[in-house]
Formats: structure tokens, sequence, C-alpha cells
């Protein structure tokens, strides 16, 4: 059943299978007057299949689900949500599962350890454009361009050169909006673009340039010879 809402309220679903963790999003989000919760799904199969309701704003994925991947999800929603900023809440911290739901299309990642009391702030964060991260995350994302040899096991002179993305005239001319520090608001004003749109630009150059962030995707475009250094 769709719902109509005020568009200043951020629609919310979840695709979870702990009930405790389900719980304690409910909470979360009934206690911030800005949000609403649209629908759980407790499968991989459940999750898929709501992807032909309503879209929400923000989608929030478990990856260990009963009959597979979260990522499934996320690349699935990705494609019929373009709009939807979509963060992953998991216990799963290795590098495979984050870089995967990372090039997937999640914007945010958080593991499990966070206080389900922040969520309503991170959840703002994300439906504002941002990308939150859990700290231990952030650190082997960051681990990962300072020191790449650790990553590929190779010495530092010895790591191959990364390819150059492939971006669109638009998804460039945002990129250096991006640099320059303009928020997506004011991107928005600039190209004459919904906030909406923009905000669909910075998850595919996030996406290409396989990053999480603000930081890094200035970082990875300057290592690719995409900005003036």
């Amino acid at each position: 059943m769709k719902v109509n809402l005020n568009d200043s309220v951020i629609k919310i679903a979840l695709v979870e299978d702990d009930v405790n963790f389900q719980q304690a999003i409910r909470e979360a989000i009934e206690g911030a007057p800005d949000m609403v919760l649209l629908w759980v799904a407790s499968t991989r199969a459940q999750g898929l299949r709501a992807l032909d309701g309503e879209a929400p704003n923000v989608l929030l994925v478990d990856l260990g689900l009963p009959d597979g991947s979260g990522i499934d999800v996320i690349r699935a929603a990705c494609t019929k949500w373009p709009q939807c900023s979509i963060m992953v809440c998991t216990a799963f911290g290795d590098e495979l599962h984050v870089m995967q739901s990372l090039e997937a299309g999640a914007a945010g990642y958080l593991l499990k350890d966070s206080a389900p009391r922040r969520m309503a702030d991170e959840i703002r964060s994300l439906a504002a454009g941002g990308s939150p991260i859990s700290p231990l995350i952030a650190r082997q994302i960051l681990m990962r361009f300072v020191h790449p040899e650790k990553a590929t096991g190779l010495p530092s002179s010895r790591v191959p050169a990364r390819p150059r993305a492939a971006l669109s005239p638009r998804e460039q001319e945002v990129l250096e909006f991006i640099t320059k520090g303009f928020t997506s608001d004011e991107i928005a004003a600039l190209m004459a673009l919904s906030r909406h749109t923009v905000l669909t630009f910075v998850r595919r150059i996030y996406g290409k340039l396989k990053v999480s962030s603000k930081a890094e995707a200035i970082y990875e475009a300057r290592q690719q010879g995409l900005l003036d250094a």
C-alpha cells in the first residue's frame, strides 16, 4: 500500500533478519519525528520482492541474510531506485564485504556495534548526501589508499597503476564542484538540477572511483589524473 508523506519526512526501508536489531531500528525511527519506516524484510528474497513497491529515501541492509547476501539487494536497489541512499548495517567488517558493498552501490557502512540510539543521526546524514562509516571501516579503507602495498601484497614501487574511471561530462562537472567544497544543494543550484539528481551523480562517481566518501573521491580522482593536482 502506497504511503503518502510530506517530502520532508525521510522514508526508510530495512532488510534485516535479526529481530533485536529490527526492534532497535524501529525504536530509533519511532523516536524521530522526521522519519517513518515503510517496511521491513527479513530475507534476501523478501528484500528483492519489496523493490517493486514504493521507493524509500534510505535503505538499510544487512549482509548476512538467511537465504543469501544482502549485496544482491543493494545491487538491485541501485538499479531500481537510483535516488535511494543505501547503508549497510552488519557484523561483517572484513575488506571483501566492505569493498563489495561499496562497489554494489552502498554509500554508508556501519558495524552493528554502533549504538542504536545514534542510528537516527546516521540516517539523517545519509539522506543528506553523507557517507556514515564506522571508524574501524573508515580506517581500513584509508589504509587501502595510504598503503596500497598492504592491499595488494606488492612493494609500493610495483603496485599497478589504477585504471582511469570513465566519468560522464556531468559526473566530471559534479566531481569538480565537490573538489571546490560545494554542497549538494549548491551544486544543484549551479547546475540547474534537483538535489536528488546531484546525489545520484555523486553515488555514481563514488561507485566508479570505488570510494565511499568525499575525501576519498578527491584523493582517488587526483591519483587517476581526473583533477588538477
